[in-house]
């Protein structure tokens, strides 16, 4: 048993290799072995080599899969952390990486128009706020479940609706351009009047 187990040792290992740690796969490694030592002392035997062999595989693959789960129970950021492979060699300086799938750009113009949405959306009425906020969370159940709890039928629900998204993009239109709007016409006519 021995013999085929230290055999089939790197094999094993390198097959697995993105699956855990060299570590994990090799205490894994180790334990699978064991299992079938413990299996062998108790009486039972294999018919040959090759039945050792895939019966270590199959145990080895189930440590894997105990470890993984294992390492899946903890926080997001542990687990991550335990299954990442590792960039360079240990005691190599870090590498650094760059992920050139962030558009940052993009970001930070999505993150202005969410504080611009923030700002401008108290100009809304309370009825106009609460229906794009019910619109935001839920879909058309959500709107049945609104109008039967205020009261309302589902075409006001559909006006204010309509009302509130073309009110919204007006106020981000002008927020946009930066000129605020008067309410009041100017009382001078047209000119510089010099």
């Amino acid at each position: 048993m021995a013999l085929v187990a230290r055999s089939k040792r790197e094999a094993l290992l390198g097959a697995h290799r993105f699956r855990l740690r060299r570590e994990d796969l090799e205490d894994c490694l180790s334990q699978a072995t064991l299992e079938l030592v413990a299996y062998v002392r108790t009486g039972r035997t294999f018919r040959d080599g090759a039945a050792i062999g895939r019966a270590l595989e199959v145990r080895f693959a189930s440590r894997i899969r105990d470890r993984r789960r294992a390492l899946g129970g903890r926080s997001p950021m542990v687990a991550a952390l335990e299954t990442a492979l590792r960039v360079g060699r240990p005691g190599e300086d870090e590498i650094a990486i760059v992920d050139r799938r962030v558009d940052v750009e993009g970001l930070v113009l999505l993150r202005d128009d969410l504080r611009r949405v923030q700002r401008v959306v108290r100009a809304l009425t309370a009825d106009q706020q609460l229906v794009l906020c019910e619109q935001l969370e839920g879909g058309e159940r959500r709107c049945q479940d609104f109008c039967r709890r205020v009261g309302w039928s589902a075409e006001k629900y559909r006006k204010v609706a309509q009302r509130a998204r073309a009110r919204l993009r007006a106020l981000m239109l002008e927020d946009e351009q930066g000129v605020p709007r008067t309410a009041a016409r100017s009382e001078r006519s047209a000119g510089t009047n010099l």
